[in-house]
């Protein structure tokens, strides 16, 4: 292959990673830089100018679209088929390893690899066969810790309890499940790369094997690294093997699940004679966009600096809107929206970027509301996530017994010693009886059909349901979903899931008693009785479960977490709830090292927008079965003004000038009004009261009244029907 078309399409500083005779080379690649395109060139480059051979070159990434996608592009830039190459993520990579060296690697020669379902079912087992309690000790918690300690590289012999009970418990379940897989011949995710690394370390002669195969190393994303991957590269790539490495400190934000920052920053203490490259032309935003997320990162400490440019021109400034609550912001996205294709731009054009998924239930609802298809990108739509079908299934069982998916579908969750085989007796009992499997269970319990464990659980189970339903008896909606989410265990259930997962499930559980309180105050309008209400909100739920929601190649718009928005560009982006505890998240002042990394995350999402970016903010938002009043997240003031142009509705909004504290600007008086501070008013629902304050213009104009009964509320100009005295 002739090499100036390998380098006539590079600039020049791809051009001098790409040509590099270093034999260790580390490549920061900004967002939207062409990382992925010099790696692919650094493979080509090899080959015509280096004497490489397809065999001695292996190529490693993380997800199998990224390895889909870097095959493609070599066998497109090359006109030579990659076979040859192994070119595949880490677990698939390993997985070859341990396929050719079975028996080395002490497994069976047909082992099979368990997907995380699977995992999860050998780890309750385990706990079953050890005679522990499923309800002290979770097998997802279990999961999550076995997992852990492998990706640190770490057996259960090598771990110590300290004295811990709990821990010590958690180690021999651990241990046990390592002699469960033995026997089953069966090894999880985790284990690929844990015992290919146990391989190398006990058999020198294939280590060294590899070591004289491959003479060539290249990674991508080098900065979501974990422990074992890091000592896996390390012990492969010796003291002889060229390692070329491409990733953006700036862009690590999987450290809840492994990542190590820290791997990146080593890269040139572990190998010698590292030369460092730095891609620091955008491709992808505009001027303006990319100003701001530098100066946002360059609060970050612990980071090897570089600096974005592009040769686009400065673009649009970033919009920063002050909502007032998660429904104005909401409204307002849409309304964007809705201007941007009416201007002829394409809804799959735009993002709706969010720190927790509990965001999500506001936006979608107003994205129904007005007709416009969306996709929840890498996700599920709020009512169709686990943690809410559980809680729905508890409050249609409470509102109708004769609902036998309800039924089943909770009936062990959270568990309480109710399994399978006793489910097939009321199963059987019900379709033998022709009646629903309450009944079915009511006849059993009263018959004493059951052994004593499981018919003392059955009764334990069906007492609950009926306690429950006396309890919300006359009570509002968001208090009856309150009351059966908690008196279901479900919320210390999903507790012991640890980490992000965990925290995210308890999140939607308590966006799913705000989505009860929106509901509840405008059920009125539809005169339905009190007692109607869960009924009425339930074929609410699954009418929005059932919408058709947009696939990947539809014109819809793109919602999704910041996590999930990393390596994607969109034309328009809104980054909302930027507002302290949501976005930084609050946990993240008490961990070390998560602020930062919080900060990336902003900076991610920031540099996704290719010509637009809107940032919201809510002075009030009620989000965890809360209603606060909120500061402005400190990312905002990071960003220099002459970025920003602040959005205003005529009256005043809040600052988001941080000294350590925010302040709300005094309201001021709108002449052109059409309602005037202490004019009396009536609400169909809240009754008299006295105008305080109004802001706002249009459909979003919005006004504060004291209510004589219900004490002070803001209330949407558009949605208040309000009757003037």
């Amino acid at each position: 292959m002739d090499v100036s078309q390998i380098l006539d399409p590079l600039n020049d500083a791809q051009r001098q990673a790409v040509c590099a005779e270093a034999n260790n080379v580390l490549v920061l690649a900004g967002a939207g830089s062409g990382k992925t395109r010099v790696l692919v060139h650094r493979i080509a480059w090899m080959l015509a100018a280096e004497s490489a051979t397809p065999y001695g070159i292996l190529a490693v990434t993380f997800t199998n679209k990224a390895a889909g996608e870097m095959r493609g592009r070599i066998e497109q830039l090359l006109g030579i088929p990659s076979s040859g190459m192994w070119v595949g993520t880490f677990h698939g990579i390993a997985h070859r390893l341990l396929r050719s060296h079975w028996k080395e690697a002490g497994l069976s020669q047909h082992f099979q690899v368990m997907d995380s379902e699977d995992q999860l079912r050998a780890v309750r087992r385990v706990i079953r066969e050890m005679g522990l309690d499923e309800g002290q000790w979770p097998p997802k918690e279990s999961q999550w810790y076995i997992n852990a300690r492998k990706d640190e590289g770490k057996r259960p012999e090598s771990l110590d309890h300290h004295g811990d009970p709990h821990l010590r418990h958690m180690i021999e379940i651990y241990a046990e499940y390592e002699r469960y897989c033995q026997r089953a011949g069966v090894i999880d995710f985790a284990e690929l790369l844990l015992r290919s690394h146990s391989l190398w370390l006990e058999q020198p002669e294939i280590l060294q094997h590899y070591q004289n195969r491959f003479r060539y190393i290249l990674v991508d994303e080098f900065q979501d690294t974990n422990t074992i991957q890091y000592a896996w590269l390390r012990m492969l790539a010796g003291k002889s093997l060229s390692m070329f490495a491409v990733g953006d400190d700036d862009q690590s934000i999987y450290g809840w699940r492994g990542a190590k920052v820290e791997n990146i920053h080593q890269f040139s203490k572990d190998f010698k004679n590292t030369e460092t490259y730095r891609l620091e032309q955008n491709y992808r935003s505009t001027g303006n966009i990319l100003n701001a997320a530098n100066a946002l990162i360059d609060h970050n400490a612990e980071r090897m600096g570089k600096e974005l440019w592009t040769d686009d021109g400065e673009g649009e400034l970033i919009q920063l809107y002050a909502a007032f609550n998660e429904q104005d912001e909401a409204q307002f996205i849409v309304d964007k929206i809705r201007d941007w294709v009416d201007k002829g731009g394409l809804r799959s054009e735009c993002a709706v970027l969010y720190r927790s998924n509990a965001q999500s239930r506001v936006i979608e609802e107003r994205l129904i509301q007005h007709g416009l298809p969306y996709r929840v990108y890498g996700g599920l739509r709020f009512f169709e996530r686990q943690e809410i079908k559980d809680a729905l299934a508890y409050l249609r069982l409470i509102n109708n017994r004769d609902d036998d998916a309800s039924f089943e579908r909770i009936v062990n969750v959270p568990t309480r010693g109710i399994g399978g085989r006793t489910v097939e007796v009321i199963r059987e009992t019900a379709r033998n009886s022709g009646v629903p499997m309450w009944q079915a269970a009511y006849h059993l319990i009263e018959h004493k059909q059951l052994a004593a464990r499981a018919l003392n659980a059955l009764q334990f189970f069906v007492q609950r349901i009926e306690d429950m339903k006396k309890a919300i008896d006359g009570i509002q909606l968001h208090e009856q979903i309150e009351h059966v989410i908690h008196e279901s265990g479900l919320i210390d259930h999903y507790k012991k899931e640890k980490g992000e997962k965990g925290r995210t499930r308890i999140e939607n559980l308590d966006e799913l008693i705000n989505a009860g309180r929106n509901y509840d105050e405008d059920a009125f309008e539809e005169e339905i009785e009190q007692s109607d209400v869960l009924t009425a909100f339930l074929s609410h739920a699954s009418l929005e479960a059932g919408e058709r929601q947009g696939d990947e190649w539809d014109d819809c718009v793109q919602l999704m977490t910041l996590h999930s928005a990393k390596g994607l560009e969109f034309k328009q982006v809104f980054l909302c709830g930027l507002e302290e505890g949501l976005f930084p998240h609050r946990l993240s002042v008490e961990e070390p090292g998560r602020l930062e990394e919080e900060r990336r995350l902003c900076y991610v999402g920031m540099t996704r927008a290719m010509e637009r970016l809107v940032v919201s903010y809510a002075e009030k938002r009620r989000l965890y079965g809360e209603e606060k009043f909120a500061r402005p997240s400190r990312f905002i003031s990071e960003i220099p003004s002459q970025y920003v142009e602040e959005i205003r509705l005529g009256g005043s909004v809040a600052t988001p000038k941080y000294d350590g504290s925010y302040a709300r600007v005094a309201e001021v008086e709108d002449k052109d009004a059409p309602v005037k501070l202490g004019q009396r008013v009536f609400h169909q629902k809240f009754g008299e009261g006295i105008v305080l304050n109004y802001e706002g213009q249009g459909r979003h104009a919005r006004v504060q009244v004291n209510f004589e009964m219900a004490g002070s509320k803001w209330l949407v100009m558009e949605y208040a029907n309000l009757q003037f005295q």
